[in-house]
């Protein structure tokens, strides 16, 4: 499964203070994304560093901690079955799940431990 960004070279989403353990178990072990170590000056700060792709995703700690329901990334993915089929294994809830064929992608939605909505999309072939 093979994650693509366009136009950006990194992600952020917040999550409450005391997360890191989460975030590692769901974006490195559910996900299965490397976790980076932190450039040198965020090291005294919370938050979790992800590779996706070419990318990186910050998990960035926010005391007054509000989830990203309606601002939300969006994840080009190769292989979106499996990866459905993976939350799925781990429990995750996979929500508005729908084929758009006239804009040429399937997408869904699903959320981290943190209330965060993320949407994955994977791009499908024309049957011409």
């Amino acid at each position: 499964m093979s994650y693509v960004f366009a136009g950006i070279d990194h992600v952020q989403l917040a999550a409450p203070e005391g997360c890191e353990e989460q975030a590692r178990a769901f974006y490195g072990g559910v996900l299965g994304w490397t976790e980076l170590e932190k450039p040198e000056a965020l090291r005294h700060r919370g938050g979790v560093w992800f590779r996706c792709g070419s990318h990186e995703v910050h998990i960035g700690i926010q005391p007054a901690f509000v989830p990203a329901l309606k601002a939300h990334p969006a994840f080009a993915v190769r292989g979106l079955q499996h990866l459905k089929e993976r939350l799925s294994r781990h429990s995750v809830a996979v929500i508005d799940d729908e084929l758009r064929l006239e804009e040429g992608y399937r997408r869904f939605f699903a959320s981290d431990p943190f209330g965060n909505r993320l949407e994955f999309l994977e791009r499908i072939e024309s049957a011409e």
